[in-house]
This record gives C-alpha cells, sequence and structure tokens, in this order.
C-alpha cells in the first residue's frame, strides 16, 4: 500500500489527509513526489496528480474545473476529500482502538460530521484561502505550516537528499500531531455520548435547582444546558483532586454568562476567607469569576450550594 502526495512545502489539508489514511492503513508506505509516473502507480494521492476519483483512491483538487463543496459552501481541500470518503470509517477505529467501544454506523457518521465542522473544515478554508482557521497566527493551519523547514534550515541542509528527508520528517511530525488531535477529537465525542445516561441519571436536589453528577470529568454542562432548565447549580466530585466542586451552568458554550452567579462576597477566596464568610469549615476556593467553588466534602458543598440557592431567591 502506498501513499503519495506532493513533495515541497506542505500544509494542513495535505497533513491531515495522510494522517487519516495512515490511521486506516498503519503499514502504507508514505511518498512525497511529484513524479507522474508514482503517483498513477500510487494506491492513494493525496493533494497531487490533478484527478478526484474516490473510487481509484485520488483526492486532489487543483485541476481546472474543480467544484467540489460541503452542502454548506465551504469548498474541499484534499482533508475534506479524504475525511468525506473515510472520516466515518477513522472515527470508528480510532473509537476502536482509543476507547474500546465499537460505534454503530450512524454515531460514527454523526461524529465524522462533527469533527468535519469543528476541524476539518477550517484546515480546507484555510488552504484555499477562503479564511484563516483560527484568529491570529495561530490557528491549527498556522501550527502545521510552521513545521516546513525555512530558509535557515534549507541553508544548513542545501537543497538535495539532506533537506528532502529532513521535509519528510518534519511532515511525520506534522502528521502526527493532527492525528493527536483526530484521536482527541473522536475520544471527547465518545465519552460525552457515553456520558449522557450517567448525567441524566444523577441525583436532582432542592426543587429541581441543583445537580449532583458523581464524577467531575463527566461532560454535563451541554446535556443539563439543554434538557434541565430549572437547575441553577452542578456539585461534581473530583475523583482525582479528593474534593467536591460547585458549578454554575453556563447559559451558552461561547460565554461566562450564567443562569445564576454564585454569590459575590465569595469572589477570590479561599481556605479560612471562604470559611469565616460562608460558615462552610471545609470550603476551600471560589474563582474571582463566581462561577465555580470548592470544599473538601460533599456536605460542605451541599451547604455551598444551599447558600447559593437562598443568595439567587433573595437577589
Amino acid at each position: 500500500m502506498v501513499i503519495v502526495t506532493h513533495n515541497g512545502k506542505f500544509h494542513a489539508d495535505d497533513a491531515w489527509a495522510c494522517a487519516v489514511l495512515a490511521i486506516l492503513h498503519p503499514d502504507a508506505q508514505l511518498v512525497r513526489t511529484r513524479d507522474p509516473a508514482l503517483i498513477e502507480a500510487a494506491d492513494f494521492a493525496v493533494d497531487v496528480g490533478g484527478i478526484w476519483d474516490p473510487a481509484t483512491g485520488r483526492f486532489d483538487h487543483h485541476q481546472k474545473g474543480f467544484d467540489g463543496a460541503r452542502q454548506s459552501g465551504v469548498p474541499y481541500a484534499s482533508a475534506g476529500l479524504v475525511w468525506r470518503t473515510y472520516g466515518q470509517r477513522c472515527v470508528a477505529a480510532v473509537a476502536e482502538a482509543h476507547t474500546g467501544q465499537a460505534l454503530p454506523d450512524d454515531t460514527a457518521r454523526e461524529i465524522a460530521y462533527a469533527i468535519d465542522a469543528d476541524i476539518v473544515q477550517y484546515l480546507d478554508l484555510a488552504d484555499v484561502g477562503a479564511a484563516k482557521s483560527a484568529p491570529g497566527g495561530y490557528g491549527l493551519s498556522a501550527v502545521i505550516a510552521g513545521f516546513n523547514p525555512n530558509w535557515l534550515d534549507e541553508e544548513r541542509l542545501g537543497y538535495g537528499a539532506p533537506a528532502e528527508a529532513y521535509r519528510l520528517e518534519q511532515f511525520r511530525r506534522a502528521m502526527a500531531l493532527l492525528t493527536d488531535v483526530l484521536v482527541n477529537a473522536v475520544k471527547y465525542r465518545v465519552g460525552a455520548l457515553l456520558a449522557v445516561a450517567q448525567v441524566r441519571q444523577s441525583k436532582v436536589l432542592e426543587g429541581g435547582k441543583l445537580l449532583f453528577v458523581k464524577n467531575a470529568a463527566l461532560p454535563w454542562t451541554q446535556l443539563v444546558r439543554k434538557e434541565m432548565p430549572k437547575v441553577l447549580f452542578v456539585i461534581s466530585h473530583s475523583l482525582s483532586e479528593q474534593r467536591y466542586l460547585l458549578h454554575t451552568v453556563p447559559m451558552s458554550p461561547d460565554s461566562f454568562d450564567a443562569r445564576a452567579d454564585l454569590p459575590a462576597p465569595w469572589a477570590g477566596l479561599r481556605d479560612a476567607e471562604l470559611a469565616a464568610v460562608t460558615g462552610v469549615p471545609d470550603a476551600t476556593f471560589c474563582h474571582n469569576g463566581r462561577f465555580i467553588a470548592a470544599a473538601k466534602s460533599y456536605d460542605g458543598a451541599l451547604a455551598l450550594a444551599s447558600l447559593a440557592l437562598a443568595d439567587v431567591a433573595g437577589s
């Protein structure tokens, strides 16, 4: 099995595409070339060759007349072309290898769509010059571009075999980084799906205004926002830190604005100061932003929650 992509300067779209194919074909040989004979003989040709034909493993977008685009209108580069064909299979393979979960086809497809929306389309947009992947100079596409040798590297290495070997090594490093990004994206989403049932079954207290989640690592925020409109605060048990956390419920994923804030006098206090203000002996911390506080025990966190609810009721 041979995967071919172009030599010379690389971008995030070709590195992502090759990383996806390498996950599915870990023993494949990677060749970076523009030699037409090598491209034609390869099992996969990524970002080179002038052909888009998934049936024959061809994933280029540079040819005249190419007009491939998502339903949203976002154009495809090689990252999106490969992900469109192999994203579902790649998600299923990563989930099996890294979470032990055999995903149903529809679930793998749903996660693949989400990763395209959150990551892949921005690699394509950056590659075709339609948009930056993030404000500033350190979006994912810019980070991957930084793996290319600069002129100092080329002066040091020359322009022959040593330079090509170094560029190939850097391309593999870029692939490895993007593989980690992909794996983490799949693990997060599989974990979120598996957490849904546990969060739904969590204990509801104080007339539905307080929720107790037994493991602070469970991603509860989105589900509470969507399905539990009465919940104002959440207590969770941090197993790694052996303490109990009291959280506010954010109004949206992009804001610290909450359904209700923790009491203003708690802001920025720790240990004895917080204990004195709250009357809770094992209270240890309240963030200055008043969106999280902590106590050493469940009873302590519950007492803090009761005080916070009383403050909301009295305001």
